[in-house]
């Protein structure tokens, strides 16, 4: 203990040394040259034409403004409309992921209204650049307040007019290329009134958006309700929605508002809706957020929910996770839970439910007892699992990015083997806890290897739960809890058959002295299970973090050897095994303290890492590239690189396509990768996604590899 925590004590000292360096080395660039912001971005307004105020930027050599950063705020009596921006040169920024930036200079327009009476436009106008060539900084963000006369011609106008007669936004849709989301379905809503709102879709020339796709909710006002009013639109045979109907071009829908909005100035509206490009690829379900003013009349313009968009939509989309019914789903959901019971993480905590069913003999109502009270706590948990996924937007299985939880889960893994094993028998007086998972006591222990049977499965994401997992992130809250709890259903239904179908259950032999030897061999897989777990914990903290679980595991092999020698005896042997559980947990405290693994950029076998950056470059220089992101727990990650990605043939075919592997991994938090699985709507990994040398977008493929099916993807994307 004492060396891992001078080493960790060493390893601080040297992390604050690299930093001071750091610091040392940023203070000491040469800032003198560069130019004050309002010289390196010269700002010229002319509100000369009626309606209309137009911004100039002249940027100076080697500056750039960011598209993104920019933001416009109308002062009193003023109303501003939509800001109609030229598109920017488009890349991935180190720390803001895809961006659009400006060299040189840069045209904008907005349009605005005055209130009677108003004779001068202010506006303020916020932006913020950067510094491209050494030294490489970026200024704070810099607003400037403007106070521009107006032409008298120009008064009051009615707002609303101005929503519905304005011209839709001009976008060249002459190319077959599919346009980026926030072009090919731009989204504007305004309020008439606190009770009637407008919102308008505007879309290209071939473009067209899913009526029955469309989902409307206030994000501030739950207590409000929603009632559209949807026009007529066109009559559209879907291959995967069936008889539906669509809009194309434009389509204006006026919604109404239920209830008191009397208290409320504005409304937290989130749109998410579903387009195709006639002939096309569809897109992934689009969500926008738009802050509606129920004072002004503003016009607000629909931002994605989570982030830039991404620069195009995924190729293969027609057919994806996203176009799947509910029932389809749930069907999924409930073959994904009967898989999970063969995965391998799961079969050692399904050993101690083995051996309870055939204790139960062939007593039916204990073999129903015993059945009940697991699928019990397999939805309970799947329940809370899927309301704290949704509520985060987390990703399946992100849990075990959490070397706290990594850790936990193998000392319990250790205190069941040990309790299978014989080491300790746990009575009655803790048949409520946890730790009588292993134990035959009762309707609490057979809840709580539900509980523990979900925890170490949601990992082990299943090929038949990728896509009703990713139906239920972007499903509504209820089909997405119902799919949580068909997958619970699943992973129970063969010990309901077992509980409640006879002839099921007779197939089950009787019970005999052999049954302990049985339990004892079972809990070796608990034991390769905490193997492994350490395994995973040794990537994501290092040696250290395994020192410290195998201290913590002593620790807690010590508590329950003396719990079972102090049976019997008085409150000072109690206490002796309070005060060993509690030291169990010092360890786990340091473990905490531990940073995490830096993972370095070029990895065995000429594979790169993944980073926004450097898949940019590639594609920009014409390389196909195959981007694999993985983690240590998943399993099904491990299966696809034994069969495929680890072997000669496949190092044979990225040399023959000339294609580049690329691997990211997730088994640490990682917000990098994690916005490259919400860009896939990938519930988690494994996902691999291969990206064409003519710079087209990614083709992403099914969560289970074959070398065939790879083979065709490489040599496609090498064309």
């Amino acid at each position: 203990m004492r060396s891992l925590r001078y080493g960790g004590i060493a390893a601080h000292l040297l992390v604050l040394i690299v930093l001071l360096l750091g610091c040392s080395a940023v203070f000491g660039q040469d800032t003198a040259n560069l130019l004050p912001v309002t010289e390196a971005y010269k700002l010229s307004a002319d509100a000369s034409t009626p309606g209309v105020v137009k911004l100039h930027w002249t940027i100076a050599q080697d500056y750039y403004l960011y598209r993104g950063r920019m933001n416009f705020k109308a002062g009193d009596g003023v109303t501003l409309g939509t800001p109609q921006l030229p598109d920017g040169e488009k890349h991935v920024d180190q720390y803001l992921g895809p961006v659009e930036t400006y060299h040189h200079s840069i045209d904008a327009t907005i349009p605005y209204t005055l209130a009677p009476g108003t004779t001068h436009l202010t506006l303020s106008v916020r932006y913020q650049g950067c510094h491209e060539t050494d030294p490489k900084i970026c200024y704070p963000p810099h607003t400037e307040q403007l106070d521009l006369p107006v032409p008298t011609a120009t008064g009051a106008t009615n707002k609303l007019s101005n929503l519905l007669n304005s011209p839709p936004q001009s976008l060249d849709s002459s190319s077959n290329a599919a346009l980026p989301a926030e072009q090919a379905f731009h989204f504007d809503a305004i309020a008439q009134d606190p009770h009637r709102l407008l919102l308008r879709w505007t879309m290209p020339k071939g473009y067209y958006l899913y009526r029955d796709q469309t989902t409307l909710s206030l994000k501030n006002a739950p207590q409000l309700s929603l009632s559209p009013a949807w026009p007529a639109g066109t009559t559209h045979q879907d291959a995967h929605f069936g008889n539906t109907t669509v809009y194309f071009g434009e389509v204006t829908l006026p919604v109404t508002v239920n209830g008191d909005a009397s208290a409320l100035k504005s409304l937290a509206l989130v749109a998410s809706f579903q387009g195709c490009q006639d002939g096309g690829l569809c897109y992934p379900l689009m969500t926008r957020e738009a802050s509606i003013d129920l004072t002004s009349g503003a016009t607000a313009t629909g931002t994605p929910a989570s982030g830039p968009a991404p620069e195009m939509p995924p190729a293969d989309v027609k057919g994806s996770s996203d176009n799947v019914s509910l029932w389809y789903a749930l069907l999924l959901a409930l073959g994904g839970g009967l898989v999970l019971n063969l995965m391998p993480c799961v079969l050692p905590v399904l050993s101690i439910k083995a051996v309870s069913l055939l204790e139960s003999g062939e007593n039916p109502a204990r073999r129903r007892s015993h059945a009940l009270m697991y699928t019990a706590g397999v939805l309970v948990s799947f329940i809370a699992l899927g309301l704290a996924i949704i509520a985060l937007k987390a990703a399946w299985g992100a849990q075990l990015q959490n070397p706290l939880v990594v850790a936990g889960l193998s000392l319990v893994m250790l205190a069941v083997a040990l309790s299978m094993s014989g080491v300790v028998q746990f009575g009655a007086s803790l048949g409520n806890t946890g730790s009588s998972l292993a134990n035959r006591s009762g309707p609490a222990g057979d809840f709580f290897t539900g509980v523990l049977a979900v925890v170490v499965a949601s990992p082990c994401t299943a090929p038949l739960m990728g896509t009703a997992l990713a139906y239920a992130f972007v499903a509504p809250v209820l089909n997405a809890m119902a799919v949580f709890v068909a997958l619970g259903i699943g992973l129970s239904l063969p010990f309901l058959a077992v509980g409640y179908v006879p002839a099921v259950a007779r197939l089950l032999p009787r019970p005999g002295r052999w049954m302990e030897t049985l339990k004892e061999v079972l809990a070796f897989p608990m034991y390769l299970t905490a193997v492994w777990l350490a395994w995973v914990l040794a990537h994501q903290r290092g040696a250290d973090a395994v020192g410290l679980l195998l201290v913590a595991a002593v620790l807690l092999s010590m508590t329950l050897w003396w719990f079972e020698r102090s049976r019997g005896h008085g409150p000072l042997s109690r206490a002796c095994v309070a005060l060993l559980a509690l030291a169990t947990l010092a360890p786990l405290y340091y473990l905490y303290t531990l940073p995490a693994t830096v993972q370095a950029t070029e990895l065995a076998g000429g594979t790169v890492a993944y980073s926004p950056e450097k898949l940019a470059s590639l594609r920009k220089a014409g390389t196909p590239v195959f981007v694999d992101m993985t983690a240590d727990w998943c399993v099904t990650c491990k299966a696809n690189e034994h069969a495929v990605l680890d072997g000669d043939d496949f190092q044979a075919l990225l040399k023959r396509t000339g294609a580049i592997y690329m691997k990211g991994d997730w088994t640490d938090v990682n917000p990098t990768i994690s916005a490259f699985l919400q860009q896939y709507h990938s519930p988690g990994v494994p996902l691999y996604v291969v990206f064409p040398k003519s710079g087209g977008p990614g083709q992403q493929l099914p969560t289970v590899l074959t070398p065939s099916l790879v083979a065709q993807a490489l040599t496609e994307a090498a064309k």
